[in-house]
C-alpha cells in the first residue's frame, strides 16, 4: 500500500509573491527532500495549486483579502524553486479555487470507496505539507480525514508555516484535536 505526499500551494506568490512571507522560502529544502523521499519510495506525490482568475477581487475570498494572488497564467501561479523542478508531468494536480480542494476530497473518497470494497485502507498514510498551515494546509488535512477516516493524516510542521506565527501554532493544535498526526514540532517552551 502507497503513501500519498500532498504539496499544498507551494507557489510564487505565497513564498516570495504577493502573499509571501519572512520563513517561507525556508520550506524549500525541506518539502523537496520529503518529495525526493516519497519518490525513492514508489510513493505518491501530488499537488495543489491555490488558482485564482482576473475577477478575483470580485469573489468572496477577494472581497475578504484584497490582494491579487495566484492568477492562472501567472509567475506567481507557479511551484516555487526546487520544488518546481521536482513535479513530474504524472503527478496529480489539483487547481482550487477555495482553501480546501473539492478535487482532492473527491480523489480521496473514490480510493477510500475502492479500498472498502475489498476490505483494506486507500493509502498507508496521507502527508500534508506545504502553505498556508492556518488556512490551506488545515483545510486540506481537514478534508482528508473526512474522506479517508481510517488513514492516518499527517502534517509536518517542519515543512509548513504562516505568516502568521501565532495562528500557525493555533492551527497545529487544532489539528492535534482533530487526530491528525502533527509530527516534527518544536516542543513549547
Amino acid at each position: 500500500m502507497k503513501r500519498l505526499l500532498l504539496v499544498v500551494d507551494f507557489q510564487n506568490d505565497f513564498v516570495d509573491g504577493a502573499l509571501g512571507f519572512p520563513g517561507a522560502e525556508k520550506l524549500e529544502k525541506p518539502i523537496a527532500d520529503k518529495i525526493a523521499a516519497y519518490r525513492e519510495a514508489g510513493d505518491d506525490v501530488a499537488f495543489t495549486f491555490d488558482t485564482h482568475h482576473r475577477d478575483y477581487l470580485h469573489t468572496q475570498e477577494g472581497k475578504n483579502l484584497p490582494i491579487e494572488h495566484c492568477v492562472e497564467g501567472t509567475p506567481g501561479h507557479e511551484l516555487y524553486g526546487q520544488v518546481a523542478e521536482l513535479m513530474r508531468p504524472s503527478d496529480t494536480m489539483f487547481c482550487k479555487p477555495a482553501f480546501g480542494s473539492a478535487a482532492f476530497f473527491e480523489r480521496c473518497r473514490q480510493s477510500q470507496r475502492a479500498a472498502d470494497e475489498v476490505g483494506k485502507l486507500p493509502f498507508e498514510s496521507i502527508e500534508i505539507v506545504g502553505l498556508v498551515s492556518n488556512i490551506c494546509i488545515i483545510s486540506n488535512a481537514i478534508l482528508a480525514k473526512t474522506a479517508c477516516p481510517e488513514v492516518p493524516v499527517i502534517v509536518d510542521a517542519a515543512c509548513t508555516a504562516s505568516f502568521d506565527p501565532d495562528l500557525h501554532e493555533k492551527a497545529l493544535d487544532v489539528m492535534e484535536g482533530l487526530q491528525i498526526q502533527v509530527i516534527n514540532r518544536p516542543e513549547k517552551a
